[in-house]
């Protein structure tokens, strides 16, 4: 059990160490990284759709694998080719996936709440109301998103770096009850035994 709550910890701390540089980044070079992303998931696309075009022409077997292949090439090329071309579309619809991402943030924030208030932790609430607050941010990027995209990318970028830090104290909070806890436990085997 220990050995599995260390790998969560671990893979929560990366999770949230990848937040807070990409919060930087977004809030030092906000309509750069905008740029810079909508074109590298644009080419990305691309790539992969003209290499399933290629994959199919000097493969061609008559197989259902083979057409399907085909079919998602055309699909895969023309999403990449759209993007590169339009990407204003892309960057209107950056906020609304962001919010949705950080509304799930939230939602597994206000779980690791219950958690905290299960295990008898005093401040479980402060890990309740981060967990409101990423909720509240990830709403207002859904339901009302910036105007300007600059301010939005900044704004994106300085929710990260706060939802990083707050990640980064809920798991802390976590780790310490969870090792008070096992060491209770183990207390009360050791009682046990010498009871015997």
């Amino acid at each position: 059990m220990e050995r599995i709550l260390k790998k969560i910890k671990a893979n929560v701390l990366i999770s949230a160490a990848f937040c807070i540089v990409l919060g930087v980044v977004l809030v030092v070079w906000p309509g750069m990284s905008v740029q810079v992303a909508c074109m590298a998931i644009g080419i990305v696309l691309l790539i992969s759709g003209l290499t399933r075009l290629a994959a199919f022409i000097f493969g061609r077997d008559g197989t259902l694998f083979s057409q399907i292949n085909l079919i998602l090439g055309i699909i895969i090329t023309v999403i990449g080719g759209w993007i590169l071309f339009q990407p204003e579309k892309i960057i209107a619809m950056i906020p609304i996936l962001v919010g949705i991402i950080i509304v799930i943030h939230g939602i597994n924030n206000l779980q690791q709440a219950v958690s905290l208030c299960q295990s008898k932790y005093d401040k479980w609430w402060v890990a309740l109301l981060l967990g409101l607050v990423t909720i509240g941010f990830g709403a207002l990027l859904i339901f009302n998103p910036f105007a300007a995209v600059d301010t939005l990318v900044m704004f994106i970028g300085i929710f990260l770096i706060y939802d990083g830090i707050s990640d980064i104290w809920i798991v802390s909070r976590i780790s310490r009850t969870s090792r008070e806890v096992i060491q209770d436990l183990g207390a009360l085997d050791v009682d046990a035994k010498d009871i015997d």
